[in-house]
């Protein structure tokens, strides 16, 4: 398992930003565990002890009010990492990480993230871009929900799965369930269905159970902004 977290953590966008010594360091103090699908990887108010990274599976990043409903924020994909902003400010996370499917999760701890932080002027600028990016998502989310038709929405929600900054690794087969993609867009399953077929008509995914397989990235990210597929 060590060798497979090593091997994950020198393929990670943010190394080439850090020196060998501090990444013997990360090396060191880095963790990895394995979770079957529906497990909980972190409550809602747990604190913040670590940067996270998903070797491989899917997560779910959500809440769920106190009347019951849930909502979830985010998927993370392998290769993606995540939790970043709860690491820098270090208070107790508003959100619970669920996982999707059977995955293996790395942990660096928040002392070493915050070294590098301090230590590593390129690695701060990659967390600065991160963060930047997922400011534009959620800008860009908003956007959608409010001035998008919902089959654009649907495609909006499938098409930031492959965010280049945010997740740089995500595998064409998504294994999320209509459920999982239905919160994730806001909407009722039955009207995701619905949505989904669609985009399938289109040639720009394929439904299969318990996955859905994108066909043309590229046409499904133009719908996405709302331009017709040519």
């Amino acid at each position: 398992m060590n060798a497979r977290l090593h091997a994950f953590l020198d393929a990670s966008p943010w190394a080439m930003h850090i020196t060998p010594a501090q990444m013997d360091s990360v090396r060191h103090a880095a963790t990895v565990r394995r979770f079957t699908a529906g497990s909980t990887i972190c409550l809602r108010g747990s604190p913040a002890m670590h940067w996270m990274g998903v070797i491989d599976g899917m997560l779910k990043v959500d809440t769920i009010a106190l009347d019951g409903r849930s909502t979830t924020f985010a998927g993370v994909p392998a290769g993606a990492w995540f939790g970043e902003g709860a690491a820098l400010k270090g208070e107790p996370r508003p959100y619970a990480v669920v996982s999707i499917s059977d995955c293996i999760v790395a942990f660096m701890p928040r002392d070493t993230f915050l070294m590098l932080i301090d230590e590593s002027r390129g690695f701060s600028r990659w967390v600065i871009d991160q963060l930047n990016a997922r400011l534009g998502h959620y800008v860009a989310l908003v956007e959608s929900f409010r001035l998008q038709d919902v089959t654009t929405r649907v495609a909006y929600c499938l098409a930031e799965l492959f965010n280049p900054q945010l997740y740089p690794s995500t595998s064409r087969q998504l294994v999320i369930s209509q459920e999982e993609l239905a919160r994730l867009c806001g909407l009722s399953r039955q009207n995701v269905n619905r949505e989904l077929h669609k985009l399938a008509d289109l040639g720009l995914l394929r439904i299969r159970y318990g996955s859905i397989e994108v066909m043309q990235l590229e046409g499904l990210q133009q719908f996405a902004r709302g331009a017709a597929v040519v």
